[in-house]
């Protein structure tokens, strides 16, 4: 809410703003004489209902002035809001208590007005609506048969309007219900609404002064003045109060009190939030909080208007320092339901229609909606929702601060008692008799201050009032339990009769006080919570602009906030909360405010977010350890306020009191800081101003449409008036011309209540530019909204088809932008990440920003496919178009299959091409079917979800909705003409943004549904050039990846592929193959292992080049081959194939024969190169600890892949090696290291080691321990097996660096090695042996596959 009306080019102290007027309009809403009963067809109303049931239009009766330049009169908005269901008709026999609601209007550039209005009913004068309504009577009693004549009147007896949903049903409504209305014996009453429309929302004084202004006109004493001397005095004669200010001014018989919060405080907020809480409980209070900074579509509901006011003003009140970015209209009239489309979050406010229950109400789209029934105290939250940090402390901490006022948090509202018209809600009803005496005693008062009464003890009382000093010297005697006599008897005497509370003040403003402290006390814990979870925010703004210009004109392409940083920076509990509402339009204007406030003046809800933070680090508050997620409570309330500082904040009103904000508002009201004129004769003729008793009259416009001339800020609003003249005139030059560019000619239409603005493109913040803003950035505003704002205004009431086609453009726009956002941020994110992991051997990109990312992802799809749609089906929107797709698809296949048997056998062939994988084939109905066979999904927006992740992963999402769409029939069939759907340019578009997808790798699917059954299919690949084909041996084979392992299974003879189901094994990391060595072709020389996921086509090949078998290679039966993703190639679909180069590579076949096969004898890494090797691999295990958990990707590959550990020592033990074949017989590392354990056991069995330091001894056997113990597993790994695993198992318990200068002490060290050996290089060595030191701070886990069967 704006602290200040909002001005272009008005600095925001408040003294130069032109409209510093309290109210800018007065308007009355009633029937219009003239045109008679109009039905309402927009409101859809039910002609079956009884007629004093339909709804008929309302009009604008009068406006006074008749316009305000700086805030233009938006006729049919406010007819709508005034009476958001038309005009409301009763008989005697109805209730006609009066009521209040209130109702807001959101202007183009984001400010917003507020209305409130006091509804009464007034007599129908006018014979021919009485006949007209005679005649509908005896017209609808004629058509209805006795046969649903029962059931309509059954259908009457349900309570209408506003009120009469929890009045009870009163024996002489029924009688009357049998004859309805009778012009001849029946009395006939009309709604009619007084309504003030104000730049702020001062609700309480507001509601006083009209329902003060109603009780002039019924009562038996016409009052004091004139009508018009009210109406004219808080129009013009009442300013708005200063901030840190109250202000005092005078309804028809009472004084009103306001005040306004200082500079450093919290904004103004007079809705009672006690309310919301009672209403909601405190715990569904803050799920609904949660959803709307999460940026959902909320729905509020209730049969009260003003009920939804208050949640809906009381909820984003709390979002301090943010503010609600999205479409905002907390009362939706009946004729504006297609607002309910609306594919953007959403913050509506609907009234439930008497007797309709929930399951009645057909939502659009409610896949990503929180729908809040106000009146029945529940909530329905959307799936997958993040909870807010500390939710549990928070609800307590809320809790105990509504019971200090004694309301409870978690009881439904008791329903709400009628107060009687004159008091506010919540005092005790006054019997006449004693309001009367009140009335008197304050218009005596009244007339004292006046100096009509010269009366001593009211004259002493004033001066004692009117002297500050003694004024404070009261308030610290009264504090202190001291009382001034004198002062008191005084005061007692005086306001004895009928007022009670403290100081003079009345009940209505003991309960105005109560509310007011208890708003400010509530809204401090939230705003504490925010002020701790961002304490540090600043550090992770991304100040990248040399100046406002450049900033705005690459706005889109920047990088504000450092979200990664910022991420890992938080507690772990904090991070599903805060990784999505770091993606939200809210907290991007935040920190676009924050960065241009470099240039302008801050944005006033983020400088008294900032002083509260510098505040916080002065006298450090802060968690007890940065990363701490322990709840700290709200500081500001448990300091108690002393006097001085309270007395200190009254004198200064823009110091922030932290001693207590109620206190500073108490003390506001205690001392009034600024009386208004008072109301006064205006210069009107003699017989004018007259008006009969009960009717509200018609004013006379001519001494209300113009101000008062000497008035002492009306000069200041002139001067303010020309400066906005020249500063219109060049936003409108600029405007224009923006206009022309963006839109070609083309009229952009824009509503009233700035509906269909967009804004995902975070673009800077809601105010209006300040005046240091250059001409660029006012243009830049222009461009960001894409609104032309001097182009006509549709009006609320212009509800052609053109407009509401136009309204729909503009919503296929801002989806098609949205896509273009949302895919963007989610390459940027993946590929940033990629290019700074690329070659690092990072298996795992996934994590918390990618799962927002795709969440939000999935609620845009949902929302395009919700828009426009001809009739609702399910919850998903997505899901059930697909669902229609699938019956249609099955229905022609069966036909097909009918006619022809399609067979597989071609596609079997293929197994002799390199990948030797049938291909998958690409079916959209396959792929929903495997999502519905999972019966871990419940519903359907479950579902769609899953299909969603799936097709993503799949690198499918683009060429599946193409396919889903290009049934043009089905779309028509279920979309309008104006959705998104059926807009083929955008359309296209869209999916070319979701194909763009496709050039980075997502495991949203696998590692999301871990518990699945999944379908894998191996492949084994042997060279054929060099071997047999088919082995006699038996072979075997076990899957394992990061969720679990396959077991071992065994392959039927000659048989190279097997398909088995497994549970989800996540991305697969090795595959162990070997075999018994049966049979006289027991050799295997193996190329590869081909496995793939048979659900998401995932396939991972597993290098080998190696042999299995006795006395060939190294003599391994059984190898651990580590995986690597292959991408796929050559697919039917451009793009597919496309994609950032591999995450991780394994051991390829280069790297392994490299060492010690085959054909790599020639290559040789020379010493820097081993050198380097071993410190990046060692970089990588670090690395990869530092990341958090979740996103850590396998360290298997780290330790055994390509450019790992393993793959490093391997090569420094090889320098200098001398391998020569003697009688081509090969030397291993291997026979090196068990030729110096088997030294070591004799020396030591000679004694030899005797000497030798006591540890020196224990590491000896400790290597000896668990060489042994490689070699005496029952398992047959080969040689360079064995090695791995010593080196796996060494780095594991940390004895790494402790073996090496055993194995380099060992005499055989001179005969197997070359004097350049690496191995023999003293500083080398333990240069090595520093390096390996340094991964002992982490504890390192080994895979079961490859330490299985050791036993140390």
């Amino acid at each position: 809410i704006f602290e200040y009306p909002a001005l272009p080019g008005e600095s925001s102290d408040g003294s130069s703003a032109a409209p510093c007027r309290f109210a800018h309009y007065f308007a009355i809403c009633g029937i219009d004489t003239e045109t008679g009963l109009e039905p309402d067809e927009l409101a859809g109303e039910n002609f079956e209902q009884s007629p004093l049931k339909r709804t008929f239009k309302s009009k604008v009766l009068a406006r006074y002035p008749q316009n305000v330049e700086w805030n233009p009169f938006d006729q049919d908005a406010v007819n709508m809001l005034c009476m958001p269901k038309g005009l409301s008709f009763r008989t005697q026999a109805d209730q006609r208590d009066p009521q209040f609601h209130s109702f807001i209007i959101t202007r183009e550039d984001g400010s917003r007005t507020y209305g409130f209005v006091h509804t009464f009913y007034e007599e129908v004068t006018s014979p021919q609506i009485c006949s007209a309504m005679h005649t509908l009577y005896q017209m609808h009693n004629a058509e209805s048969t006795p046969s649903s004549s029962s059931s309509s009147s059954s259908m009457d007896s349900l309570a209408s309007s506003l009120d009469e949903a929890d009045s009870p049903t009163s024996s002489s409504s029924s009688s009357r219900r049998a004859g309805g209305y009778d012009s001849s014996r029946d009395t006939l009453y009309v709604s009619k609404a007084l309504c003030l429309i104000t730049p702020m929302p001062f609700m309480h004084a507001c509601r006083r002064f009209l329902s003060q202004l109603h009780r002039a006109v019924t009562a038996d004493v016409a009052p004091p003045l004139p009508l018009e001397s009210y109406v004219h005095n808080i129009l013009y004669e009442v300013p708005l109060p200063a901030p840190g200010r109250s202000l005092k001014f005078h309804g028809v018989y009472e004084p009103i009190v306001c005040q306004r919060p200082g500079l450093g405080e919290l904004q103004l907020a007079d809705f009672p939030l006690a309310e919301a809480f009672t209403l909601l409980g405190a715990e569904n209070l803050v799920q609904v909080f949660t959803c709307t900074l999460l940026e959902m579509q909320i729905l509020l509901y209730s049969h009260d208007y003003q009920r939804l006011m208050t949640v809906a003003e009381g909820i984003t009140t709390l979002l301090f320092p943010f503010q609600w970015q999205h479409v905002y209209v907390p009362i939706l009239p009946a004729s504006l339901l297609h607002f309910l489309d609306a594919p953007v979050p959403y913050l509506m406010g609907l009234q439930s229609k008497e007797g309709t229950d929930r399951s009645k109400l057909e939502l659009p789209q409610e896949a990503n909606l929180c729908f809040v029934d106000v009146d029945n105290h529940y909530i329905e939250l959307p799936e997958d929702f993040p909870q807010f940090p500390n939710k549990t402390e928070l609800i307590q901490e809320l809790s105990e601060v509504l019971l200090s006022f004694g309301l409870s948090a978690n009881t439904g509202a008791p329903p709400r008692t009628r107060t009687s018209p004159g008091s506010t809600p919540g005092s005790t009803p006054s019997t006449p008799g004693r309001e009367r005496k009140t009335v008197a005693l304050r218009q005596l008062e009244d007339d004292g201050r006046n100096g009509n009464l010269a009366v001593e003890e009211l004259a002493v009382l004033e001066l004692l009032q009117g002297n500050a000093t003694l004024e404070r010297l009261q308030a610290l005697t009264k504090r202190t339990g001291v009382t001034v006599a004198r002062v008191d008897a005084l005061r007692a005497g005086v306001k004895a009769q009928g007022t009670e509370g403290q100081g003079g003040r009345t009940a209505a403003e003991e309960e105005e006080l109560r509310n007011a402290k208890l708003n400010v006390q509530l809204r401090e814990v939230f705003a504490s919570r925010f002020t701790t979870m961002f304490a540090d925010y600043e550090a992770f703004v991304i100040q990248s602009a040399p100046d406002l210009e450049s900033w705005l004109t690459n706005r889109e392409q920047m990088h504000n906030f450092d979200k990664a940083s910022f991420l890992s920076d938080q507690p772990e509990p904090y991070l599903p909360f805060l990784s999505h509402f770091i993606e939200t339009q809210m907290f991007a204007t935040f920190v676009d405010n924050k960065i241009m406030s470099q240039w302008e003046e801050k944005e006033p809800l983020l400088r008294v977010f900032d002083a509260r933070i510098d505040k916080a680090r002065l006298y450090n508050v802060r968690a007890p350890s940065h990363r701490s997620s322990s709840y700290q409570r709200c500081s500001i309330l448990k300091e108690s306020g002393n006097v001085r500082a309270c007395m200190l904040s009254s004198c200064n009103p823009h110091c922030f009191n932290a001693n207590g904000p109620t206190q500073a508002i108490e003390q506001r009201l205690m001392k009034i800081d600024h009386t208004a004129i008072h109301p006064h004769l205006l210069d009107m003729k003699i017989g004018q101003g007259k008006y009969a008793q009960g009717f509200f009259p018609k004013l006379q416009a001519d001494v209300l449409n113009a101000g008062p001339t000497n008035n002492k800020w009306s000069h200041r609003t002139a001067t303010a008036q020309r400066r906005k003249d020249r500063h219109r005139q060049q936003t409108e030059h600029l405007a224009l011309d923006n206009d022309l560019k963006e839109v070609e000619g083309c009229l952009v239409l824009q509503n009233s209540m700035a509906f269909w603005e967009w804004d995902k493109a975070s673009p800077p913040p809601i105010k209006p530019p300040k005046k240091s803003a250059s001409a660029s950035c006012l243009k830049y505003m222009q461009e960001a909204r894409s609104l032309g704002k001097n182009l006509r205004q549709p009006k609320l009431s212009d509800l052609s088809p053109a407009v509401i086609a136009q309204t729909n453009w503009k919503f296929v726009e801002g989806l098609l932008k949205e896509c273009r956002m949302k895919t963007k941020r989610m390459l940027v994110e993946k590929m940033g990440r990629e290019a700074v992991e690329l070659g690092h051997g990072e298996a795992n990109i996934t994590g918390l920003e990618e799962n927002t990312l795709i969440a939000s992802l999935c609620d845009l799809l949902e929302r395009i496919w919700s828009h426009g749609l001809q009739v609702k089906q399910g919850k998903s929107a997505l899901w059930s178009h697909l669902l229609h797709y699938q019956a249609r698809e099955e229905k022609l296949e069966q036909q097909q299959q009918a006619e022809s048997p399609v067979s597989q056998v071609p596609e079997r062939r293929k197994s002799d091409c390199f990948l030797a994988m049938p291909s998958l084939r690409v079916f959209l109905i396959q792929d929903m079917r495997h999502i519905q066979s999972m019966s871990e999904i419940k519903t359907d927006v479950g579902r769609a979800r899953a299909w969603i992740r799936l097709s993503l992963e799949k690198k499918l999402l683009s060429q599946h909705l193409k396919q889903l769409l290009s049934r043009q029939a089905l779309t028509k069939k279920l979309y309008k003409r104006y959705a998104f759907l059926r807009c083929e340019e955008e359309k296209e578009q869209f999916l070319f943004h979701l194909l763009s997808l496709n050039a980075v790798d997502y495991f949203c699917f696998t590692s999301v549904f871990t518990t699945i059954m999944i379908p894998y299919r191996v492949v084994i690949i042997p060279i054929k050039k060099l071997s047999n084909a088919m082995t006699t041996s038996n072979p075997w084979v076990c899957v394992s990846g990061e969720l679990g392992d396959s077991g071992i299974m065994q392959i039927p003879k000659n048989v190279l592929e097997m398909t088995f189901d497994c549970q989800n094994l996540g991305k697969l990391t090795t595959v162990q193959l070997g075999h018994d060595n049966a049979g006289l072709l027991a050799k295997w020389l193996v190329d590869c292992v081909m496995v793939r996921n048979e659900i998401t086509g995932h396939t991972y090949r597993f290098p080998c080049g190696r042999w299995l078998g006795k006395g060939v290679d190294d003599g391994s039966l059984e190898r651990v081959l580590i995986g690597e993703l292959v991408v796929p190639s050559g697919e039917e679909d451009s793009g597919r194939g496309c994609r950032t180069p591999p995450l991780q590579r394994s051991p390829s076949q280069t790297r392994r024969i490299s060492i010690t096969s085959l054909s790599g004898r020639g290559y040789k890494p020379t010493s820097a190169q081993i050198q380097e090797a071993i410190g990046e691999s060692v970089n990588n295990i670090i690395k990869h600890f530092h990341k958090p958990e979740k996103e850590r990707g396998s360290l298997t590959v780290l330790l055994c892949g390509e450019n790992s550990l393993v793959a490093a020592l391997e090569q420094f033990f090889h320098h200098g090696f001398k391998s020569a074949r003697l009688f081509q017989k090969t030397v291993f590392v291997w026979d090196f290291v068990e030729k110096a354990v088997a030294y070591m056991e004799s020396a030591d069995q000679m004694g030899d080691l005797q000497e030798t330091a006591e540890p020196l001894g224990m590491t000896c056997q400790s290597l000896c321990h668990y060489v042994n113990s490689i070699n005496s597993t029952p398992r047959n790994i080969g040689k360079d097996g064995k090695f791995q695993l010593l080196v796996c198992l060494g780095a594991r318990d940390r004895l790494l660096p402790q073996w090496l200068p055993l194995l380099v002490e060992c005499p055989l060290i001179l005969r197997m090695y070359e004097d350049t050996a690496l191995l023999r290089d003293r500083s080398t060595v333990s240069t090595l042996i520093g390096v390996l030191e340094t991964i002992h701070d982490f504890p390192i886990t080994l895979e079961a596959s490859l330490v299985k069967g050791i036993d140390l």
